[in-house]
């Protein structure tokens, strides 16, 4: 297992859910799922596994040679089974903030969306907050997914922004939403 420099501890654990630091065995099922949800990414075209295994050499193996990395990538593991990846992106350590980034097996979202979101946001805010003593955490979402509000809201976060029509998709313009959770304790 590869270890953050920033980080004390690598392993996060809540109930049967876990973060550990992203996985190369994971990155070809990380490859299928992010080109079958392109529709909620910021991500114009399907990722290649060439594509991927550069990203993966050239991208995420220096993340873990660096004192502050500009996003920490995690595997999530539900009962130890590869359920998804995420973390903590655009990492602004000086103000001490960071965007949420969270994509899961495609087949698993129909009946585990929420559960899993929630699970996984108070893993996050774990490791944003008490490790990392970050002040905010914050998503940045086309507004095409009701559910995750909901899950959001469920688990603290406040509905912060909402840029109206502020991204062209499937031909019309949608708007973005912004969730935060601040670290009352920072």
């Amino acid at each position: 297992m590869r270890l953050y420099k920033c980080l004390k501890n690598q392993i996060f654990v809540v109930g049967d859910f876990k973060l550990v630091p992203i996985r190369d065995m994971d990155k070809l099922e990380i490859l299928k799922f992010r080109n079958e949800q392109m529709y909620h990414l910021r991500q114009s075209k399907q990722i290649t596994i060439e594509d991927q295994n550069t990203y993966f050499d050239n991208i995420v193996s220096n993340l873990f040679e660096q004192k502050e990395p500009n996003q920490l990538l995690f595997s999530v593991l539900n009962n130890n089974e590869f359920i998804g990846y995420g973390g903590l992106v655009h990492i602004n350590w000086i103000d001490k903030h960071a965007e949420i980034s969270f994509v899961m097996r495609t087949e698993l979202e129909a009946e585990h969306f929420a559960d899993y979101w929630k699970n996984y946001l108070s893993l996050l805010v774990n490791v944003a907050f008490t490790e990392l003593k970050f002040h905010k955490i914050f998503t940045y979402a086309f507004d095409l997914r009701p559910k995750l509000y909901t899950a959001l809201l469920q688990s603290g976060f406040k509905e912060e922004a909402r840029l109206k029509e502020h991204c062209f998709f499937n031909g019309k313009y949608i708007d973005v939403l912004i969730h935060t959770k601040i670290n009352n304790n920072a």
